[in-house]
């Protein structure tokens, strides 16, 4: 499902999926905050809540502990993120004009420990190189996951995907709900996010809520594409690994070929 944000981003937070609305299929909170310099969010909700710095200066404050950060572009750095559990409430001032902090929240009973994750503690990763002509060569960068936050309900992170390339490729799905959150550079430029055999163009602030259906995504030549992708936990069934469309497979051999001589 695509929700458009045609006019951008206001001051304040802008929600983009509620667990308040019924037709809400994510099991998660999610929206982009946007605060001026100075300003202050104060956030208590009895919900686990990842705060994902897109850009801007920012200092976090939760449980006696403070973190202070700035990120000029999600497109050249890596990110920085704070992951707190339901019992524990967070201030967050903005150190710059037009900081903008991505949210996401969600139920989670389980009790663990906060933590901050610095620009080193992300893993950053090339993928799809030297395959297929580097037609699917992009960023993946993995903030947080069953791996390193067992105790979590989300996993967090981004994706570059070069002008005219692809991502989320092989084509695969997983039961567990995600959403991308798009940005683009420039900032007129789109791209296509495939839904199962549905396929949408995608625009900067757009949107996609993907619920087990396979969702490869693709840029527009000119325009290079980030997204944010978070994912919720099934309980008892946690996300650690796609499942891969088998027909597709074949291209990540790094001998693949169209042509015997391409």
């Amino acid at each position: 499902m695509l929700i458009r944000q045609d006019k951008g981003l206001k001051k304040g937070y802008n929600s983009i999926t509620s667990l308040d609305d019924e037709s809400n299929i994510t099991m998660m909170d999610f929206g982009i905050l946007v605060l001026d310099e100075g300003e202050t969010y104060e956030d208590a909700e009895g919900k686990e809540k990842a705060y994902l710095l897109l850009k801007g200066g920012v200092v976090f404050e939760w449980d006696g502990e403070r973190a202070e950060a700035r990120r000029d572009s999600f497109f050249d750095e890596n990110p920085v993120a704070l992951s707190v559990p339901s019992n524990t409430a967070v201030k967050v001032t903005s150190l710059s004009a037009d900081t903008q902090i991505c949210i996401t929240r969600t139920y989670n009973d389980r009790q663990f420990s906060s933590r901050y994750y610095s620009k080193e503690d992300c893993r950053s990763e090339m993928r799809g190189r030297g395959t297929m002509g580097e037609t699917s060569t992009r960023i993946v960068r993995t903030i947080f996951d069953y791996t390193n936050a067992r105790e979590s309900n989300l996993v967090l992170g981004e994706v570059i995907t070069y002008p005219g390339k692809w991502s989320s490729y092989p084509p695969h799905h997983h039961p567990q709900p995600e959403i991308y959150y798009y940005r683009f550079l420039p900032e007129q430029g789109f791209g296509f996010a495939m839904l199962g055999d549905e396929v949408v163009k995608v625009h900067d602030h757009d949107t996609v809520v993907i619920d087990n259906v396979s969702h490869p995504q693709t840029a527009a030549p000119g325009y290079a594409m980030f997204y944010v992708w978070v994912i919720r936990h099934i309980d008892g069934n946690p996300y650690i690994t796609p499942i891969f469309e088998a027909g597709h497979t074949w291209v990540t051999d790094k001998n693949a070929r169209i042509w015997p001589d391409k």
